[in-house]
């Protein structure tokens, strides 16, 4: 299995501290988001209580599954030990910004885990200027080939 990566989130969100958790998920889920069938697009993830929930993300249905009243975006509760969960409630207290991405989702032993992370949202100035860094570094590599290659 390819990871499944969230794009968005690294160009939308400077990441400060990443961490790995699981994912409560069906059968017929599992094998769906094993076959790559997994979108970020719009998700975050959510303190309720003592728990993290992924919220909004899209795994579609198992196309060879028979599950009636499926919910493609339901909430998905993350698991994670309890000291990981109250390090992550005392930052987001503390420094009111944050917020908590999905970043990958990767299969580790025959396990899903999903990558998140603590971050914070940057401005339509600095995703301008973050796009004209990423252009001149791979502008750079593309120059350094031709270099060594004559």
């Amino acid at each position: 299995m390819q990871p499944i990566v969230n794009k968005k989130a690294y160009r939308e969100y400077e990441i400060l501290h990443k961490y790995e958790a699981g994912i409560k998920l069906t059968g017929p889920e599992v094998k769906a988001v094993k076959n790559g069938r997994l979108n970020f697009e719009g998700s975050y993830v959510k303190l309720i209580g003592n728990e993290l929930f992924l919220v909004n993300a899209d795994i579609p249905l198992y196309r060879f599954s028979h599950v009636e009243g499926y919910e493609p975006n339901r909430s998905r509760k993350l698991l994670m030990h309890r000291t990981e969960i109250t390090k992550l409630q005392s930052k987001i207290k503390e420094r009111p910004g944050l917020t908590i991405v999905a970043l990958k989702c990767y299969n580790i032993k025959g396990f899903l885990k999903l990558e998140i992370a603590l971050s914070k949202g940057r401005k339509k100035h600095e995703l301008k200027s973050v796009e004209k860094n990423r252009e001149l570094k791979r502008r750079d590599k593309e120059m350094a080939k031709e270099f060594l290659k004559h």
